[in-house]
């Protein structure tokens, strides 16, 4: 089980950095490796729901991942590893709580607490508000508003919130957007809408997870609206994160706007190089991995997009060198940081097309063939193949394994149609500029452009 372990904990390093923080932390972050025999990884989940989800909709990753990581082609299967949580959600388990009713315990995730959150100039008032909503509920900063590009704390900050009131007797629920939708759209079906809204009635702190994933989704908006206002009736406190502030979400209503931002609004920069660096220490720490204080500075130099990448790239790195059973030095963190960052430039090129045609990176990856998927799929293979230099075989496995007919049918309907497609040229070149926003992607493809 050791090996499986280890493998996994370096596939999750990857898929961290791949995949959606909400996706990352409600369907993987629970997960453990199993197994590893006949060509076949058994990955241990929490229950059936997670089971089949990851199945329908990360299985092309998750498998492509391990491939990589294994250096040879094998299955994945998903299996219940806590036969006592079958019925769970993968967010709460409904317990008997000492009364008639049923009472709803949460789990939250214990790496993330306010003791191991580190505080810099780029994050302490967010912190401080955190802590003053845990400690003193509904008296102050109702709601916290907490908004920053992905991947600088806010989740983090979320779970030790739920933490620390559970630890003082209150009860809190944690939820991300998207399971809210997913959940809400199953009670509109089974007709049990006030049975799913009745859950969040009894709590003394709503904490919800990116709520710009609503915004385009009006009856769970509006479902959401609705529980807002009976818990701020009922002078509970609410805290919400987004990528945005309110004000800069659109299309949403001036009424939902000013409910949002009627408490306190705060956000979080990404952080410098010594606050990178102590993460980075608060991390290794964690993970018992002293050894790595030499080379930490080599990681927080070239991964500085956000805390999430940070983690990420130290589980990757330190999975790997375990499995490699090569010593961790400066020459080992740099070698494997340049496969990474360029791995890491074509998932950030995968995320902005997809982002571009409102897609999920997930959707590029899977069989779904629609036509703004077919087309979001072509564009992504066009600028790999161009931005990149990338070849079709790469290109393929970089889309869940598609043979090398496949991208060059892709490649070449995009390539024929830019000179006589004005609206096909234009949205390249919008995804170009958004790429070369980005940092790395404007120096790697002037350098293929140059030859």
């Amino acid at each position: 089980m050791e090996p499986a372990k280890e493998i996994w904990q370096s596939a999750l390093g990857k898929l961290q950095i791949q995949v959606s923080k909400a996706n990352y932390t409600t369907w993987l972050s629970d997960s453990q490796g199993l197994s590893c025999h006949d060509n076949i990884f058994v990955v241990g989940v929490p229950n059936v729901f997670v089971a089949e989800w990851l199945s329908k909709r990360l299985y092309p990753l998750v498998r492509k991942t391990l491939v990589d990581i294994i250096g040879k082609d094998i299955d994945v299967r998903f299996e219940i590893h806590n036969r006592e949580q079958l019925s769970a959600s993968p967010l709460a388990t409904q317990t008997d709580g000492g009364t008639s009713s049923k009472a709803t315990q949460y789990r939250f995730n214990p790496k993330y607490t306010f003791d191991n959150f580190v505080v810099s100039d780029s994050n302490r008032l967010a912190y401080a508000s955190a802590v003053e909503v845990a400690e003193n509920p509904g008296s102050s900063y109702n709601p916290l508003f907490i908004h920053s590009s992905t991947g600088q704390g806010k989740t983090h900050l979320l779970h030790a919130i739920g933490h620390l009131t559970t630890n003082n007797g209150l009860q809190a629920a944690y939820i991300t957007a998207e399971q809210f939708a997913n959940e809400f759209v199953l009670a509109v079906r089974e007709n049990q809408v006030d049975k799913f809204r009745s859950k969040f009635r009894n709590i003394h702190i709503f904490l919800f997870d990116d709520v710009h994933f609503l915004i385009n989704k009006k009856q769970t908006l509006q479902c959401f609206f609705h529980t807002f206002n009976e818990l701020y009736s009922n002078n509970r406190q609410i805290v919400i994160t987004a990528d945005c502030s309110p004000q800069d979400m659109r299309p949403l209503s001036n009424k939902v706007k000013s409910r949002l931002e009627g408490g306190l609004v705060v956000d979080l920069q990404p952080p410098d190089f010594e606050t990178r660096l102590n993460i980075l220490r608060v991390k290794a720490d964690t993970m018992m991995t002293s050894e790595l204080e030499g080379v930490l500075h080599i990681v927080a130099e070239k991964v500085c997009e956000n805390v999430r990448q940070l983690e990420g790239a130290l589980v990757y790195l330190t999975a790997q060198a375990k499995l490699s059973g090569t010593k961790i030095t400066p020459e080992t963190i740099n070698k494997l940081l340049t496969s990474m960052t360029c791995k890491q430039d074509i998932k950030l090129l995968l995320r902005t097309v997809a982002d571009y045609f409102n897609l999920s990176a997930e959707e590029l990856i899977n069989k779904k063939r629609d036509r703004k998927t077919t087309l979001a799929r072509h564009v992504a293979i066009y600028l790999m193949r161009e931005g990149y230099n990338c070849t079709l075989t790469e290109i393929g496995k970089e889309l869940g394994g598609r043979n090398h007919a496949t991208i060059l049918h892709g490649y070449e309907k995009i390539a024929n149609e830019l000179s006589i497609n004005p609206t096909l040229s234009n949205q390249i070149a919008e995804i170009k500029e958004q790429l070369n926003s980005q940092k790395g992607y404007r120096a790697a493809y002037q350098t293929v452009q140059k030859h």
